[in-house]
């Protein structure tokens, strides 16, 4: 294998598919990073059997090829090389991998190429496009509330569900959910449960300024997105996700509506006590025109804000955990918030003002 190709370009695909890396590899040909000289360009792969990266880049190929690189040293050395284009090739002297840039050469030991688990593309059967942007919206607004524990790994994953009404996403660790719809119409119907690693590792990939087209293929317990040089493909979760719409209540007896920033800054303020608490819980007191949160710490103190608002409806004392209330502040994109509530210990619903697209339920904490 020998190869030339632009230092920028190929330290953009390390990068890329070094996220499918874990640091702890079970083996050491899954620290490595696969590289596949062909006609077509370089191509990059890594993988940790869950999800796997794939990134092709353009180079001068002159001679066709492919080897394993340890992951760490790769991304180091081509970061640190001083000239704007890498040469890399096999050296028949020492049977080493020669990366030159410059006056710089470093010569790596190679991993078995052959034994490396290669990506095998899904079937193209069952498919959709959706616009990069939608995506990303979706997995930024619902797969903060995914569950990290392992011992449910159904509750680990958002599900992707898609028919002729439209794009929805969901997202759940039993004790609060996100739900973003999209009137996105696709001509076909889907739904599945995706890792949460995937989705999060996909949407730090989406960041290009002109919108472009994902494509979307699952095939059995497997899912792919393909995008401009990339291929992301992963396993599905197994499992029935829970009827979303159930968790939704019907009717409510108070409303509340605030401002978006003052909302967060207050609950971000009062959290600096209720974090170290053992359940990190702030008291919300719905009276009047305003809102009093309260975090009471026994072994710190006591810390109070005041938000004025607007309320309809029986007056509330209410308490939750200040981390489930924070992280839906974040996601919220216009200037007011409604929260929607019953009584002390029923569920209470989160929205943008006038907006049924975006909808978070969140379960109250019992204080007493």
């Amino acid at each position: 294998m020998k190869i030339i190709c632009f230092k920028e370009h190929l330290l953009q695909a390390i990068q890329t598919v070094q996220k499918a890396i874990n640091s702890k590899a079970p083996s050491p040909i899954l620290s490595g990073i696969y590289l596949s000289a062909h006609n077509n360009g370089l191509e990059l792969q890594a993988t940790n059997h869950e999800i796997s990266i794939k990134c092709t880049i353009d180079a001068e190929i002159i001679e066709t090829g492919a080897i394993v690189l340890s992951a760490k040293y790769l991304q180091e050395i081509i970061r640190r090389l001083p000239g704007g284009q890498v040469q890399i090739a096999n050296s028949e002297e020492d049977h080493t991998i020669q990366i030159i840039s410059n006056q710089a050469q470093f010569n790596l030991l190679s991993l078995p190429a052959e034994e490396f688990p290669t990506i095998k593309a899904l079937s193209e059967e069952n498919q959709i496009v959706i616009r990069d942007n939608i995506l990303r919206d979706l997995i930024k607004k619902t797969v903060f509330s995914c569950s990290t524990d392992e011992a449910r790994p159904m509750f680990t994953g958002a599900l992707f569900e898609a028919d002729h009404q439209g794009i929805r996403m969901a997202a759940t660790n039993t004790h609060r959910m996100a739900l973003k719809k999209e009137n996105y119409l696709v001509d076909t119907s889907v739904r599945i449960i995706v890792p949460a690693k995937i989705l999060s590792e996909l949407g730090r990939l989406l960041v290009s300024e002109v919108p472009i087209d994902i494509k979307i293929f699952w095939y059995r317990n497997q899912i792919a997105f393909e995008f401009e040089n990339v291929y992301m493909i992963a396993r599905l979760i197994d499992g029935q996700f829970p009827d979303y719409n159930k968790v939704i209540p019907p009717n409510f007896a108070t409303f509340v509506t605030v401002n978006t920033d003052d909302f967060l800054q207050a609950v971000s303020l009062i959290s600096l006590l209720a974090r170290e608490s053992e359940y990190n819980v702030i008291k919300f007191s719905f009276y009047e025109d305003k809102i009093i949160l309260t975090s009471n710490n026994p072994d710190v103190g006591k810390a109070t804000e005041i938000v004025p608002a607007r309320i309809e409806g029986n007056g509330l004392d209410i308490a939750f955990n200040a981390t489930y209330i924070t992280d839906i502040m974040k996601n919220i994109d216009s200037q007011e918030i409604t929260i929607a509530m019953n009584t002390p210990l029923s569920p209470a619903c989160i929205k943008q003002l006038n907006d049924d697209q975006y909808i978070y339920i969140v379960t109250p904490v019992r204080t007493n």
